[in-house]
């Protein structure tokens, strides 16, 4: 019941902000002319950039995070908790960017307000972390089925993307979730797809060493979007003011679309423009429009809209915009296809079918992308209706895929989290690692002693002790070393060496300790190659408890059981 629940509420939502972005778009292009809508468009994506930052500087007043990587964030750190705010604050922030034409999609806002529904949905009913994040992963189905009207597309994303586990448990609800989204979309927005296309030819085996090398292509072009968003990241991060960023990024955004009108926006308009045969959207509204016939301008602009939607989409999230990467995702790969298929045709190797290319094209980009190639291959088949395609986009994303994993291990959703050690995967056991921590393992029953004490002194305080090892430290609590019982047994019952001998002579420095901001996979890795069964905690230098092999063991236990069962 829950997951039909969040799955109308997320497919409310997920209609509110995509009408939002169509009123506040068609409001700006019916009150100006052609002629100055180019000048409009070096203003229109700062305006719009201001008004999210300002809301979320005077109305949220707390970060509004980007879509995907805050589920993740939450499902890995957070307990699965994310903030009641996200439940309308992407909505508003999400349609003044896109809306004013910031060069980002919506589907990260709408993934993120279904997941907050989750969350606070979860946490009403008072259930545990396992079934929130069940919650969650229906959250982002439900978003994603009625955005792109893509049910079973949907599904694998919530398994690929947010990393649920395939099992009867978590299926289920995500059907549930995924169905009832999709039937409001249909009830708001009707059930035409997203993208109309009509396959002419299907499948043809000749055709099978172009969708290998398409694959390679739009697996290095994924390449260079992650590492182009990186870069473009890591020198906003270094402006410190959020009005700095936003005047640097809001008119360099502009300057970009002054140019090359057709990357004003998500570009839905200029996809089904592709993948129709027309490609007017390319030279219309810009100086490049006399040039319409030539076959190599329309190479070189193909070519400049890939480059330069990247760094559109980059800037418009430096400078505090708010939106998604899979409409920038999915417009660099229509035309990626389109580019390869009429570079093919032109050098005579071969006639191709540009348009199924097109659509192939945005599997292959999705897949290097979000490294995600089953979802690459149903989204693509699902939104467009081009299931005679389903081997091409096989081919083509699993390629994509293999090509972009050969230079970037993560993706753009990951790769922040991954830096910071804070992504969850289907590795159970490394997810289980993430969620502990040394700090609430850290056992402090272990008795301490001066290293001035003598044997006598310390043979008293091991008179109560009900441990084997006893900690060494200086009046300022700064570890020294520790003594096992097992090497003072003999010298401990000779009562004539009780005032000459003393704690410093018999301490030994053990060659392996924990920091205690230390990660457990770390910790695990050092009880893995020691034959240790307690390790000392500390915190620059000073003492601050010990972790045993035991407790970790019955804390991983006890913690494996907040993910899934069948």
């Amino acid at each position: 019941m829950l997951a039909i629940i969040i799955g109308v509420t997320s497919g409310i939502a997920a209609v509110i902000i995509k009408n939002s972005v169509h009123f506040i778009s068609s409001l700006l292009h019916r009150n100006s002319s052609p002629e100055y809508e180019n000048i409009l468009y070096v203003i229109y994506p700062t305006i719009g950039i201001l008004m999210a930052v300002l809301f979320i500087k005077y109305v949220i007043r707390r970060p509004v995070r980007h879509g995907i990587p805050n589920v993740l964030y939450g499902i890995s750190k957070s307990n699965a908790q994310i903030s009641r705010h996200n439940m309308f604050s992407s909505v508003v922030t999400s349609a003044l960017t896109v809306g004013f034409g910031g060069s980002v999609g919506l589907e990260g806002p709408s993934v993120a307000t279904g997941a907050a529904l989750g969350s606070n949905i979860g946490r009403l009913f008072h259930l545990n972390y396992k079934h929130i994040t069940l919650l969650l992963g229906c959250a982002c189905a439900g978003a994603m089925a009625a955005i792109f009207k893509a049910p079973i597309a949907a599904i694998v994303f919530a398994l690929e993307v947010i990393m649920l586990d395939l099992t009867m448990w978590s299926l289920v609800p995500l059907l549930l979730a995924s169905a009832s989204a999709i039937i409001t979309s249909y009830f708001f927005l009707g059930m035409d797809v997203l993208y109309p296309f009509k396959v002419q030819n299907g499948f043809i085996m000749s055709d099978l060493p172009y969708y290998i090398v398409l694959g390679i292509f739009t697996g290095l072009i994924a390449t260079y979007f992650t590492k182009c968003y990186m870069f473009i990241h890591g020198i906003f991060e270094k402006i410190d003011s959020i009005y700095k960023r936003l005047i640097f990024g809001g008119l360099s955004l502009g300057v970009i679309i002054f140019f090359f009108p057709s990357l004003f926006g998500e570009g839905y308009d200029a996809i089904n423009s592709s993948l129709s045969g027309n490609y007017s959207y390319l030279y219309n509204n810009s100086f490049f429009y006399s040039f319409q016939d030539s076959f190599w301008m329309i190479i070189v602009l193909l070519v400049m809209v890939i480059f330069f939607k990247v760094i559109a989409s980059s800037i418009t999230f430096g400078a505090g915009g708010i939106g998604g990467i899979f409409a920038p995702t999915l417009f660099m790969g229509v035309n990626a296809g389109v580019l390869f298929a009429k570079l093919v045709q032109h050098l005579g190797l071969r006639n191709l079918e540009v348009n199924n290319f097109a659509l192939i094209g945005m599997a292959g980009m999705i897949a290097g992308v979000l490294h995600a190639p089953l979802t690459g291959l149903f989204l693509i088949a699902d939104i467009s209706g081009g299931y005679q395609l389903f081997v091409p986009l096989m081919i083509t994303a699993t390629v994509s895929y293999a090509t972009v994993k050969t230079f970037e291990t993560h993706s753009v959703y990951t790769i922040q989290l991954a830096r910071r050690k804070e992504l969850m995967t289907h590795d159970k056991d490394q997810n289980v690692l993430s969620l502990m921590r040394v700090t609430r393992l850290i056992e402090k029953d272990f008795s301490t002693v001066n290293s001035d004490a003598t044997l006598g002194e310390l043979v008293k305080i091991i008179a109560k002790a009900h441990r084997n090892i006893f900690i060494v430290i200086d009046e300022a609590n700064n570890f020294q070393g520790i003594v096992k019982l097992d090497d003072i047994r003999e010298i401990m019952f000779q009562p004539e060496k009780y005032d000459d001998v003393f704690v410093r002579d018999l301490m030994v420095v053990p060659e392996v300790v924990i920091q205690h901001d230390e990660s457990m996979a770390d910790v695990a890795s050092k009880y893995q190659y020691s034959d240790k069964f307690n390790l000392v905690v500390l915190n620059e230098g000073k003492y601050c408890g010990c972790v045993s092999r035991a407790q970790i063991f019955s804390t991983y236990r006890r913690m494996l059981k907040h993910f899934s069962e069948d």
